[in-house]
């Protein structure tokens, strides 16, 4: 098989598209969780700390001078994002949660009851076989 058919095999596979769908979304999703977290969460847990922007805290770690930038470590960011990871993350765990409960709901479903007149016809089709045997 050539590397083209393998490829497009792949790329028809519903699974493929299924996953780019779920890229797109995600990181839109991505985007909302973000301004949301930089916009509406943070502000007030700044104010609570006392008027704290954590996008702006940083520990410089070398002031600057005429010939370069001033180096500093910016752990603020860091935490805004690492909030942002646990609300996706908590996200997504509550959508396959769901997911999971959806798929194991149908498992768990009896098999459906074949209608009375299914029923007939397969005890005539039964009696009938064993008469001929």
């Amino acid at each position: 098989m050539s590397m083209a058919s393998e490829f497009k095999d792949f790329a028809a596979r519903g699974n493929v598209i299924d996953m780019a769908v779920g890229i797109v979304i995600g990181g839109a999703f991505g985007k909302i969780v973000s301004s949301f977290v930089d916009g509406v969460l943070m502000p007030p847990i700044g104010l609570l700390l006392g008027g704290m922007d954590f996008s702006s805290l940083a520990i410089t770690l070398q002031e600057k001078t005429a010939d370069a930038a001033a180096v500093s470590l910016k752990w603020g960011a860091f935490v805004q994002t690492a909030i942002d990871f646990l609300i996706i993350a908590f996200a997504i765990f509550m959508v396959v949660k769901a997911v999971n409960s959806l798929k194991k709901e149908e498992e768990e479903a009896p098999p459906a009851v074949p209608p009375e007149d299914v029923v007939l016809l397969r005890e005539i089709r039964d009696a009938l076989t064993n008469r001929q045997a």
